[in-house]
């Protein structure tokens, strides 16, 4: 069944089905120059058949058609992000599915890897996932899951340290759901979800992904990148736009932007053969 915080990330995506991919391809890893996608599809390999769970508009997927796996699949609780994904020239053979990782509609042993990005740190019933990864997963696949580490640095903190009272004070029946599991925030706690299942030790690899910008533009980048954002009310938003501006004047350079970033850990593992 499908629970609140559910219905609310559908409906979010919906109103704005690119929103997540805009922002991920606009970051890049520091040390590297390229979005996070890519990255992390690097780390994972070119495994054949890959499945992303909550796919969005398929732009980790389209990474992993490019380096070569052929098989993909992807599914989603949002029917905007997925229309989206259809159109991928990448993606005109995948299977993409609507709804639930918590109950995939894909046989056993189908995939040798699942993969998700930014996406399995917000969902429900996170054992269910990962009982449902097991099953689709060929022995010796491999589960790979970027998440957010920490609440960022810059103006990107800046944000987050201001937005968070704020989101708090949201009237309950209007506050975005508390989501996601927070055992997904670590190497120790994926190991405790997932070694039970035989899978091996996590291996935890952290990036910093940078949006220095001029402080315009990283406030439309936290303001995207943080969901209960959308929750906050005109005069309250525009009070935390003042407040923004303000905090982060110190912080711009002499080439008029502001430093603002980031972390993301990814841990991959693999199911014993």
């Amino acid at each position: 069944m499908t629970t609140p915080g559910e219905l609310w990330l559908r409906e979010y995506h919906d109103r704005k089905p690119d929103s997540q991919s805009v922002l991920i391809e606009a970051g890049k890893v520091v040390g590297d120059g390229r979005a996070s996608y890519d990255v992390f599809a690097e780390l994972v390999g070119t495994p054949p058949r890959v499945l992303d769970l909550g796919c969005g508009d398929g732009a980790l997927l389209a990474t992993f058609a490019r380096q070569g796996s052929a098989h993909l699949a992807g599914i989603d609780l949002s029917a905007g992000e997925l229309a989206l994904a259809r159109r991928r020239p990448e993606l005109a053979s995948a299977r993409l599915e609507h709804g639930r990782t918590q109950e995939l509609p894909f046989g056993d042993n189908a995939f040798d890897a699942v993969v998700s990005h930014m996406t399995l740190m917000l969902m429900d019933d996170l054992d269910r996932v990962v009982a449902e990864a097991v099953r689709v997963l060929a022995p010796g696949g491999v589960f790979a899951a970027a998440v957010g580490a920490g609440g960022g640095s810059g103006a990107a903190k800046v944000f987050f340290d201001l937005s968070k009272p704020m989101f708090l004070a949201v009237p309950e029946e209007h506050r975005a759901p508390v989501r996601g599991d927070r055992r997904t925030r670590t190497a120790e706690g994926f190991d405790e979800v997932l070694g039970p299942l035989g899978f091996e030790p996590v291996a935890w690899d952290e990036i910093v992904v940078d949006y220095t910008a001029p402080p315009e533009q990283v406030w439309a980048t936290c303001t995207e990148m943080f969901y209960p954002t959308s929750t906050l009310d005109d005069t309250t938003l525009a009070g935390l736009h003042t407040a923004f501006l303000d905090e982060t004047r110190d912080l711009i350079t002499d080439d008029g932007v502001v430093p603002a970033a980031v972390g993301i850990g990814i841990a991959r593992t693999r199911l014993a053969g």
